[in-house]
């Protein structure tokens, strides 16, 4: 904060008038002013303030409205087996101060841990969501206490090495019962420090529904294509084990999963399988624009992979070829939206926006058994503009809620109890 050095060490006497070279107009009615007395009488005077030469000019807030999408045609399904899932990347407090470049445009106070606390939990208990998945949560007991007292509970699983943040998720638990929890470092397959969750939920009104439910929150490093397909190729997996496990149960997988909608990373996901050597890792997840266009040498494509590299990313030195066994479809490239608020690939045009990215990188994925029956619609990216950068006055985070209600297909996520396990047990977490 700056002032005038003569404001401090005036040059005359405080009992003379001394003349103050900026126009009064230039202050409002609400500024400090002082009496000065020069012998005579007493005139009240408006005086300086202090003010910071590079504040930022007060941007224009737009009431952030958001709607729910319904499905076409959706098939029939019984209302009491409904579910509303959130994925949610709520901005890490500490990578909020780490990182004050990507904020420049962002008032201070909106910055303010407690008052995004606030407004990230209004925002959430407002959908009335059954299941919460956050990304990039360093004060899980902060938000703990807040949701318990709103009727849910929560696990928690911090990332591995020096990082302060993690992966939290919480579910009603008048509707919601958890039957097993598993948490997936990456580190131990020598993929980087994030984490990831996996949950096997029944729901408590219904005949044994059962839904298994993944959260990741993918590594950032976007010329890291090979580890982004690693990750996700170990979540799918273990979603997949722990869905045959519980009886072939239906899929639910969100998260920021740091590629955009036209990489190949978004390409695995939907289409169960990629060949990697078709591409330039370092462009897999979309997040660096390509600078030259394919180049065929000998009628290949001139991409190199060390056998490491297509190991991190296959699973194998010795497979190029990258695949999982689940199907699945976006929910928002399912519920079509408006062209204000989707792209030409169907998915968002903005998950997340902040000095220098603006797009979409946050997904709800469903398998078969499952379909959404609405979605909550992202703001229109001029309205986002308009704010200035994310967090604003009325959004908590840089990125943006995802909402969507989904329905079991009708016999699906149904498992008769067996002798060998118990579907009623709750099982503690494990890596």
């Amino acid at each position: 904060m700056a002032c005038h050095a003569w404001w401090f060490f005036p040059s005359a006497p405080l009992a003379t008038r001394v003349h103050c070279s900026f126009k009064c107009e230039r202050f409002s009615k609400s500024n400090l002013s002082c009496c000065i007395n020069d012998g005579t009488d007493a005139t009240t005077h408006k005086v300086r303030r202090w003010y910071n030469p590079d504040r930022q000019k007060r941007v224009y807030q737009p009431e952030i409205v958001r709607y729910w999408i319904e499905a076409d045609n959706p098939p029939i399904f019984d209302s009491k087996e409904k579910f509303i899932v959130v994925s949610y990347n709520i901005l890490g407090d500490k990578n909020a101060s780490n990182h004050r470049e990507l904020y420049s445009h962002v008032h201070f106070h909106y910055m303010k841990w407690e008052r995004r606390k606030r407004l990230i939990c209004q925002e959430l208990i407002g959908w009335k969501p059954d299941i919460i998945c956050l990304q990039e949560v360093d004060r899980y007991y902060d938000l703990l206490s807040i949701m318990e007292k709103n009727g849910y509970a929560g696990s928690y699983k911090r990332r591995t090495g020096h990082a302060t943040d993690g992966c939290a998720l919480f579910w009603r638990a008048t509707t919601f019962r958890l039957l097993e929890g598993e948490s997936i470092e990456f580190r131990m397959f020598g993929l980087r420090d994030n984490v990831a969750q996996l949950s096997v939920f029944e729901m408590c009104r219904a005949d044994s529904r059962r839904v298994l439910v993944g959260n990741i929150h993918v590594l950032f490093n976007p010329s890291r294509g090979d580890i982004k397909l690693g990750q996700i190729r170990l979540l799918l997996q273990r979603a997949h084990a722990l869905s045959e496990k519980w009886g072939n149960i239906p899929v639910v997988l969100v998260g920021d999963f740091n590629s955009t909608p036209q990489s190949a990373v978004y390409k695995f996901l939907s289409s169960s399988e990629l060949n990697v050597t078709l591409y330039d890792r370092r462009y897999l997840s979309g997040q660096i624009p390509m600078r030259r266009p394919f180049v065929l040498i000998d009628g290949c494509l001139n991409y190199s992979w060390s056998g490491e590299q297509v190991n991190i990313a296959t699973g194998s030195p010795n497979r190029t070829i990258v695949e999982h066994p689940l199907k699945l479809n976006s929910s928002y490239l399912t519920v079509k939206g408006s062209a204000r608020t989707r792209g030409s690939h169907g998915e968002p045009l903005a998950t997340t926006y902040h000095s220098r990215f603006l797009g979409t990188v946050d997904y709800l994925w469903y398998s078969d058994g499952l379909f959404p029956t609405r979605v909550l619609d992202t703001p229109p990216v001029d309205m986002l503009r308009k704010t200035g950068g994310l967090p604003s006055k009325k959004l908590g985070s840089d990125h943006l809620a995802l909402v969507s209600e989904f329905a079991f297909k009708k016999a699906e996520g149904k498992l008769k109890p067996t002798p060998y396990q118990d579907p009623h047990q709750t099982y503690p977490f494990s890596n």
